[in-house]
């Protein structure tokens, strides 16, 4: 009985040992669960150890990052790229010094960010002005600042760090930053602010000064490269925060210098800023709490539900009077509430999410003019950075939830992640394909803000420069009807009558850039244009009246003296011809006009 019991017992072992037909795919489920697990879910520990799976992890954000932007590869210059595509500084091997010495050589560029224009600079050296080559390099930053995105994310211990950098690296909210060349400032300043806080973290760890060191250095040349970056010591307090759950007298005697080195560059970049293009809008503090608010609460929505991607967004009406005004401040002040009431519960990390997006974004909410808040109060490119603070909080949250959710229901919520992400690529995919070329990027514009003046402006344009006359007309004169006396105006009065004036109707040509003038007087080119017009009618003494206009606006204009050469040459007044030519030439050598029209004036004084 005993042996018969033992034989049994052996037998009921290796019956419960023997595998059933399900069993092996479970086994796969679980194996393929628990591996997706350990590569989202990150140990609190900060050492990061580059296995095979983090490899793979870092190729599949490349390839999102290239399918997503594939479209830019095809795209040119749009919008103000023209600032650098023009600019001499950038030209010249000599400009590097123009760059970093006297910034306002670079034409129309009203802040000091010399690093983003040496970048250009080289560029330029090496594939000219090819568009490809600096999208290229926008793409190629925007992948490095995902993977920094995640590696940050997983040093601190955020779970779904990962997946966090992989929508950082896809959300449609990104293309305009990377998009678009001139935006370069982005992508390339917050390669500094991420590696900044690397290497602050780093130098927590190791307290190897020369760490310290660094991160300030890089610090600096990220407020050289956009100033929005000098709320990076705040962004250093409130991770202190959040993983400690206090500030000491060390942690802000250590922040000290970088809020020092940030207000000194921002303060002297602001400076230099107002003495190139001074605003003043003029809104009470009260309504710039109101902007803020609705910016804040704007940005959560597009990050939440990245939809109609307007460019350029409407411009809001402020009033105090306005319920929904303030409805923004009590809310946005009602969540701040709650999250610091419930930090216990349900941890400082929301919070600190919270925070460090508002702060971060806090230099573009309006409470210091600029340039930008005369067409619109946000922009998609003014989050690039503090979205990271909202991204991973709400990644966290999913990955922590679905984390938590049996084997069998959590393949299906990764599923849904998948089918997430693959979404984000598509919207960005489509949403890179605006930034073709001006038309494609100002009908956009149009398509979702009817009342952009700088679209109309813009459209109307390019039509005209490709000699799409009737379109660049009807695009005029639509944008004529919805602005009333302001500049925006005038430019669209110019764009009208340069097409009407190669439709052969030059008496409603000259009268609308008359009316262009009346806005206003020192228009330079509406003045030139006209004068281009009265040349060809061969109203000769009006056409040299309007180039001189423009000679006093700009002496150092070489194609005004050119044109006012030829104005000379055809009043037979050679000798005043001869010396607004060479004056010409001696501006512009390669003006291969005015050596032509000078060349024909000494033929005719043999």
């Amino acid at each position: 009985m005993k042996r018969q019991t033992k034989r049994r017992n052996k037998t009921t072992q290796r019956r419960a040992q023997k595998p059933t037909a399900n069993a092996p795919q479970n086994d796969t489920a679980q194996s393929l669960i628990h591996r997706i697990r350990r590569f989202l879910d990150v140990p609190l520990s900060s050492t990061f150890v580059i296995t095979r799976l983090h490899a793979l992890g870092g190729i599949a954000i490349a390839l999102l990052v290239v399918v997503a932007y594939f479209p830019v590869t095809q795209a040119g210059f749009v919008y103000d790229d023209f600032i650098f595509v023009e600019s001499r500084a950038v030209h010249e091997l000599s400009g590097i010094g123009d760059i970093w010495l006297t910034p306002r050589h670079i034409g129309n560029e009203g802040h000091y960010w010399p690093m983003v224009y040496t970048t250009f600079w080289i560029e330029y050296r090496l594939w000219g002005l090819d568009p490809t080559g600096y999208h290229v390099v926008n793409v190629l930053l925007h992948l490095v600042n995902s993977l920094l995105v995640w590696l940050l994310l997983r040093r601190l211990g955020v779970p779904g760090a990962w997946l966090a950098g992989a929508v950082f690296a896809v959300h449609p909210l990104h293309v305009e930053s990377v998009a678009w060349i001139i935006e370069r400032k982005d992508v390339l300043s917050a390669l500094f602010y991420l590696t900044a806080i690397l290497a602050w973290l780093r130098w927590q760890e190791t307290d190897d000064r020369r760490l310290y060191g660094l991160s300030l250095a890089l610090f600096v040349a990220g407020l050289l490269s956009k100033s929005v970056v000098v709320t990076l010591p705040a962004a250093l307090l409130i991770l202190i925060w959040w993983k400690r759950g206090r500030l000491t007298r060390s942690d802000l005697f250590h922040t000290a210098p970088f809020f020092a080195v940030g207000l000194c560059v921002t303060l002297a970049d602001y400076v230099y800023y107002r003495s190139i293009e001074s605003v003043d809008f003029g809104y009470s503090i009260v309504e710039r709490a109101l902007i803020a608010a609705r910016a804040v609460w704007f940005y959560v929505t597009k990050l939440s539900w990245p939809d109609d991607l307007a460019v350029i967004y409407p411009l809001w009406n402020i009033s105090v009077r306005d319920p929904l005004a303030w409805a923004y401040v009590v809310t946005a002040a009602a969540t701040a509430g709650l999250l610091w009431f419930f930090r216990d519960r349900i941890g400082r990390g929301p919070l600190a999410g919270a925070l460090f997006f508002a702060i971060t974004l806090s230099p573009t909410l309006g409470f210091i003019d600029y340039g930008w808040m005369q067409y619109s109060f946000v922009a998609d490119r003014f989050q690039y950075l503090a979205g990271i603070g909202f991204i991973a909080v709400v990644v966290g949250a999913v990955a922590y939830a679905v984390h938590r959710l049996p084997i069998r229901y959590g393949a299906a919520a990764w599923g849904i992640v998948a089918c997430v992400i693959a979404v984000l690529v598509v919207l960005t995919w489509q949403h890179a394909s605006v930034y073709r070329n001006d038309e494609t990027l100002f009908s956009h514009v149009l398509a979702f803000n009817p009342e952009s003046r700088t679209a109309y402006v813009r459209l109307s344009g390019e039509l005209v420069n490709q000699e799409r006359w009737e379109e660049g007309l009807t695009v005029a004169r639509t944008g004529i009807e919805r602005i009333e006396n302001d500049l925006d105006e005038a430019k669209l009065h110019n764009n009208a009558a340069f097409a009407l004036a190669n439709l052969g109707q030059p008496e409603q040509a000259e009268e609308h850039y008359r009316l262009a003038l009346e806005i206003d007087p020192n228009y330079k080119i509406a003045l030139s244009n006209l004068s281009g017009l009265f040349f060809d009618q061969k109203r000769y003494e009006e056409a040299l009246q309007r180039v001189d206009a423009v000679i006093a606006i700009s002496p150092d204009d070489a194609n005004a003296h050119a044109n006012r050469g030829a104005i000379l040459f055809h009043l037979d007044r050679k000798d005043e011809a001869v010396r607004s030519l060479e004056r010409a030439l001696s501006l512009d050598p390669t003006l291969q006009r005015a050596q032509n029209i000078l060349e024909a004036v000494h033929r005719s004084m043999e």
